[in-house]
């Protein structure tokens, strides 16, 4: 318990700091258009609970999008089964009238959930390209295309790590697909003061913490990880990060700075030391 408030302590010291540069947005409206329009179109509202959620892809998003509904009375249970529609029945921020905006970012709780950028970019990896045709089709035949010699009859599904942050290094960060996109991007945390920053690493209890501040009912409880669901263990993220061009994970560290950063996670261990184990 005593190690998670150092933790947190740490993450809002560091948001603050940076937060207070003179370069810093103070506000979302002086954020360019396109930067606003990210945010406010990932910030989930709650008016029956009075709270806004900056969702994040591949941090639990589903779950908490499950939770609103059932808030909400649009779903019955945290446990239905079945596809997850990410749009309906859920209202974002995006769509309120300026006055809306601003009276909800003054007077609403606000949090957000993070994730270790690495190991979220290699899940989004497994995922995407791993399972999921549409993102093969639009994205992988793509990479490949680019990446690789003679990648022309490729159907997108053998994209390799290697060729996926290739792309990922050549992509602006701001036009990014919002499941590869920093965090700093979507959520702009300076721009917004959020309330509380949960992590995926400590995700239940930091998930207890929000419903009991939101004063959820009690029957609320955060969703157990599906039965299906893979997830990237350390050996499996070790695994990955020894095997790529050391040149790749090191070139595409400052497109993520902010993350590791704000949010107090230590940079990948890619050393040969660290790799012979």
């Amino acid at each position: 318990e005593l190690e998670l408030e150092v933790l947190r302590d740490t993450r809002n010291r560091t948001i603050r700091a940076m937060c207070g540069q003179r370069s810093a947005p103070r506000s979302v409206w002086e954020l360019p258009a396109g930067q606003r329009r990210t945010v406010l179109r990932h910030l989930l509202v709650s008016d029956k609970y009075r709270f806004l959620y900056c969702y994040v892809p591949k941090v639990a998003c589903s779950n908490w999008k499950r939770i609103l509904k059932v808030l909400e009375g649009a779903l019955e249970s945290v446990d239905v089964r079945g596809k997850m529609d990410h749009k309906s029945d859920l209202v974002f921020l995006g769509d309120m009238k300026p006055e809306e905006i601003s009276y909800r970012l003054k007077h609403y709780y606000k949090f957000l959930f993070v994730r270790n950028p690495m190991e979220r970019l290699l899940s989004a990896y497994r995922n995407k390209f791993g399972e999921i045709k549409e993102y093969q089709q639009k994205y992988g035949v793509e990479i490949i295309r680019r990446y690789r010699k003679n990648g022309g009859n490729s159907a997108g599904d053998d994209v390799s790590f290697a060729e996926f942050l290739q792309y990922l290094l050549d992509e602006d960060a701001e036009r990014m697909n919002e499941h590869w996109m920093p965090i700093y991007n979507l959520c702009q945390p300076c721009a917004v003061r959020y309330d509380f920053i949960g992590s995926y690493e400590r995700l239940h209890d930091d998930a207890n913490h929000v419903l009991e501040r939101i004063q959820a009912p009690s029957f609320i409880r955060f969703p157990e990880r599906q039965a299906w669901y893979k997830p990237v263990t350390a050996e499996t993220l070790h695994y990955y990060l020894c095997n790529t061009q050391r040149r790749l994970i090191r070139e595409l560290l400052p497109k993520y700075i902010l993350d590791f950063s704000l949010f107090a996670y230590p940079l990948p261990n890619i050393t040969s030391e660290f790799c012979r184990h």
